[in-house]
């Protein structure tokens, strides 16, 4: 540690979501004052926070005011202009980097720069016209899907392709924005690697986390894996490698497929806390929000040993009919720990919460898991 940010000091957050809300709370926790910029006046950071600057990402005088409050700054997730990191980064301590936030915002650059270490992704094709799809078959062969390149997330911006008729119309219904054509991976996992990296580039990582997801959202988050030692070293690695080639500060994770053949495929990279990371908060000794909080005020990281085995399920706006959900379900059982995010409305697809179960075993815990999110969802 060369010169680490201590408790009364004051932190910034770009964005006010959830991950931003549960930054704040850990920040706070440790003694710390948070300011959020944020342009929703009822987001869920902004309102615990000490300060609410309610603003524009690129707004410069509310970036100023920002700056000149805070000891350091950091951001909850990756749209975030990286125009405006590189602005805040002449005036205070930024982390993640504007560069690192750059080379994750845009798929085919994400994908180029992963490549470019020697980890294997799906075979893609980088789609920024008509013409480049009449190509595409010389890259990958189809089943394919087709995601728009920057601002995707949670399956939205993604179309399954069987052919290249499939792709023309796609890109069309996308407006003919910017996109990436994946060839489908044969799954066996999906697993996920969430980890901090500090200033002076010393890894912790979390164990390792595997993932179900519906409708391109996931849905529940499993630790410890049911894939092998290896794989689990051999994706924990490949994490490293990334969050060193990007020099990366903070707290990030890499999504990765584990192929039907055994191959460790990385998908995507979050350059923030991640949902699959939630199970944290309870299963684990240090949280990844309270390591979000370490790596920016140059502390030493937190132990991220297990606690207990742990099932995490995302709860989102599809849970909620018209009342509230059987919230009573949840909080009869003495393993389960809610974690609702304070959202004013609920939508299909939006995430609202999560809870963790906690028990002796992994299939003890889903099975809890389960059963009670077959009896939460409201009439």
């Amino acid at each position: 540690m060369n010169n680490p940010i201590l408790p009364g000091s004051t932190l910034g957050m770009l964005g006010g979501g959830q991950l931003g809300k549960m930054f704040v709370t850990a920040a706070q926790t440790m003694g710390y004052k948070v300011i959020v910029l944020e342009p929703d006046a009822k987001s869920p950071a902004g309102v615990i926070a000490e300060q609410h600057i309610c603003a524009a990402y690129d707004d410069k005088d509310a970036l100023q005011l920002l700056a000149d409050q805070c000891d350091a700054i950091t951001t909850e997730f990756e749209n975030i202009p990286s125009e405006t990191l590189a602005f805040l980064e002449k005036l205070t301590i930024v982390h993640p980097s504007s560069t690192a936030l750059a080379s994750t915002q845009n798929r085919n650059v994400e994908k180029a720069f992963i490549s470019s270490l020697g980890i294997a992704t799906a075979p893609y094709a980088k789609i920024t016209n008509k013409d480049d799809i009449a190509t595409v078959e010389q890259k990958i062969t189809f089943p394919a899907i087709l995601k728009v390149a920057t601002f995707g997330y949670d399956g939205k911006g993604q179309f399954p392709c069987e052919s290249i008729t499939d792709v023309y119309s796609a890109f069309d219904s996308l407006g003919e924005k910017e996109c990436v054509l994946e060839q489908k991976i044969r799954l066996a996992k999906e697993v996920s690697v969430v980890l901090a990296r500090s200033q002076s580039g010393d890894v912790t990582p979390f164990p390792v986390a595997e993932n179900v997801h519906i409708n391109g959202i996931l849905h529940s988050t499993s630790v410890p894996t049911s894939i092998s030692n290896t794989l689990s070293e051999l994706a924990v690695q490949q994490a490293h490698k990334i969050a060193a080639g990007l020099d990366y500060v903070g707290t990030m994770a890499v999504e990765f497929f584990i192929s039907e053949e055994g191959e460790v495929i990385a998908n995507e990279i979050a350059p923030r806390p991640h949902n699959s990371g939630h199970y944290t908060l309870d299963a684990c000794h240090t949280s990844q929000f309270e390591q979000q909080v370490r790596m920016l005020c140059d502390l030493s990281a937190g132990n991220t040993s297990l606690i207990s085995p742990v099932v995490m399920i995302n709860l989102l706006g599809d849970v909620w009919g018209k009342t509230v959900p059987n919230w009573q379900e949840v909080l009869s059982n003495p393993n389960i720990k809610l974690h609702l995010y304070g959202k004013h409305e609920a939508r299909k697809g939006r995430k609202m919460g999560h809870y963790n179960v906690l028990a002796e075993s992994v299939s003890q815990a889903m099975t809890e898991a389960e059963q009670t999110f077959s009896k939460l969802k409201a009439d």
